[in-house]
């Protein structure tokens, strides 16, 4: 029972979406512009990159505080990881699904961060070293954010151990499939060629030019 309650509180603190809160505060809304999506891309290319960092700050800092909530014992329920696992889950769905915003939200990666940086601050590491790579060779940011998502499954396989592996590899699994879902219009956007591309970020082609 107190673990409904925990996931439930966790949903809740997840549907705070941060473009749609700083928007109001510039009286914006970014689902009408650009992509239509509530996340810290969309944010980025349409209102700059202050508005992207406070975006990005609150849906990381919701990610981990439900995270590490979720974890705490709480009125008989015992916490531990996957408690915390489950109220990750929750915060995430509560970012792309979120009640106070009409349940239209953004996709869920920087909520997804957060949620590392309590949990297993370690995958950061694979995690945005893939975006990163995938972001400099093709200017893709939907595509960089699957595959870092992607690269989670190995990471659990080689950097967890004993019996941490098991729920660990499952929970890589289920946010590598989450976010293929999420960012499916991306993946229909680059298969008929109008997909964003932020053409600053490729650094090896123009390296390659100017070299």
């Amino acid at each position: 029972m107190m673990l409904a309650l925990k996931i439930l509180m966790a949903y809740l603190l997840g549907s705070l979406s941060g473009s749609l809160m700083v928007g109001r505060w510039r009286g914006v809304d970014i689902r009408n512009q650009g992509s239509g999506n509530a996340g810290g891309t969309n944010a980025f290319r349409t209102q700059g990159f202050g508005f992207a960092l406070a975006t990005v700050f609150i849906d990381v800092g919701k990610g981990a505080l439900a995270a590490w909530f979720g974890g705490q014992p709480f009125a008989g329920d015992p916490g531990g990881l996957v408690p915390a696992l489950a109220c990750s889950a929750a915060a995430i769905a509560g970012h792309v699904w979120p009640i106070y915003h009409g349940f239209r939200g953004g996709k869920g990666a920087g909520t997804m961060i957060g949620t590392l940086l309590v949990l297993w601050p370690l995958a950061l590491l694979p995690v945005l070293g893939v975006w990163l790579l995938s972001l400099s060779l093709t200017g893709f940011v939907g595509l960089s954010t699957m595959l870092a998502g992607l690269a989670l499954v190995p990471s659990a396989w080689f950097l967890q151990q004993g019996e941490m592996r098991l729920p660990w590899l499952i929970s890589a699994g289920a946010i590598a499939a989450f976010l293929v879902f999420t960012h499916r219009s991306n993946i229909m956007k680059m298969r008929a060629g109008t997909e964003y591309r932020f053409t600053k970020a490729m650094i090896w082609k123009r390296l390659r030019r100017d070299g």
